[in-house]
């Protein structure tokens, strides 16, 4: 489990997590918050979705880009204590709408369970000191919580990522937990041997619908959960919008000088759209790519680019460099994909006009090989 490190240390994390990033923001809307508040709640309904959806008139961003009445159904459905499942292809920003919004519930977004095939009930649930089980037996002192005995003890939301990656007998673990909001330690005797869940407690899962490794839920675990789907941007301007401000910070924490330019950015989107679609700008087909073409993809090839270019020649990223970037983008699921990149770029970008979109058609050579 993550920890919340001193101030001075803020700096030094790669990635804090937003209850740190946007501790302002909450504190203000704590603050103001005259809102009934569900049960175990920091922050009222109508808060919550300020919080992630934005309010530029008190001063918060907007975090996540995506459909306003999908915020407020998952946010209603976790306050009548019933979990949320959300579903979509990967990179629609699934996990960071659950980092939001366990962060403006529970004021901590870190209570969290990676899915896959390693997974356990250990790591769910609890597991044991084992020194301390051997030399006491079993109590509350060898007892070692993991997030959802963690989340049910203190009334905290707790992430669960990708629960389909779980082999169909870990994530039935959770059958209980959801409905009887009540936790069995076997091993202790008396009061410590039941966790009965606090107010505010519930799980958020998330769960890709594209990629392999995906186990299929049982009927009894989808019965527990409300399913929201969380579909890819569908607007240009926005999906652009979205990759320059993400980009522009994750290259400036990563010590680049140069933001990124805007019109390569525009080129990169645009590509990633009609190499996810299937089809350009003008209604014209083109190949579609298996690996996934999403938006947190573009904004990684974005924030490459610009390393790239900065660390090498001290400069922002240009079509050459787009271009590599996006060979290793294209070269994860099928050797296909390059191919396919290769034929765009010959038939569809030589037509374009624009100095960018020339350029992006004359560096095709370096996808060669």
């Amino acid at each position: 489990m993550t920890t919340h490190q001193p101030d001075r240390d803020q700096g030094r994390i790669q990635r804090p997590p937003a209850e740190v990033r946007y501790a302002e923001e909450l504190a203000a809307l704590r603050a103001d918050d005259r809102d009934p508040r569900p049960p175990g709640w920091q922050l009222s309904l109508r808060a919550a979705r300020r919080f992630v959806i934005g309010d530029e008139p008190a001063g918060i961003g907007r975090k996540f880009v995506g459909d306003t009445a999908l915020v407020e159904r998952a946010l209603v459905t976790l306050a009548t204590n019933r979990g949320l499942m959300l579903v979509g292809e990967p990179g629609t920003a699934k996990s960071l709408l659950s980092e939001l919004i366990a962060a403006a519930v529970s004021g901590s977004s870190t209570l969290t369970v990676q899915g896959g095939a390693a997974t356990t009930e250990d790591q769910i649930k609890y597991s044991w000191n084992y020194a301390l089980l051997v030399s006491e037996g079993p109590s509350t002192r060898s007892l070692v919580p993991a997030p959802m005995l963690t989340g049910m003890a203190e009334g905290r939301l707790v992430r669960f990522e990708e629960i389909t990656r779980c082999p169909l007998e870990v994530q039935d673990s959770l059958l209980s937990l959801l409905s009887e909001r009540a936790l069995a330690v076997p091993e202790l005797t008396g009061a410590d041997g039941m966790v009965f869940a606090r107010q505010g407690f519930n799980v958020i899962a998330t769960a890709n619908t594209r990629d392999r490794g995906v186990n299929e839920m049982s009927a009894a675990l989808k019965r527990r959960f409300n399913f929201e789907t969380v579909f890819p941007i569908a607007d240009l301007d926005t999906e652009l919008a979205l990759v320059e401000a993400e980009s522009a910070a994750l290259l400036h924490r990563s010590g680049v000088g140069a933001p990124p330019d805007r019109d390569v950015l525009e080129v990169l989107v645009t590509t990633f759209r009609e190499l996810r679609s299937g089809t350009t700008g003008a209604g014209a087909s083109t190949d579609r790519l298996s690996a996934v073409m999403s938006t947190a993809e573009a904004v990684s090839v974005a924030h490459a680019m610009g390393v790239r270019a900065w660390f090498l020649r001290g400069e922002a990223g240009d079509a050459s460099d787009l271009v590599s970037c996006l060979a290793g983008t294209a070269a994860k699921d099928s050797p296909e994909d390059l191919a396919r990149l290769r034929r765009y770029l010959e038939q569809r970008v030589a037509k374009r006009r624009g100095p960018h979109w020339q350029a992006l058609h004359a560096a095709r050579h370096l996808l060669a090989g």
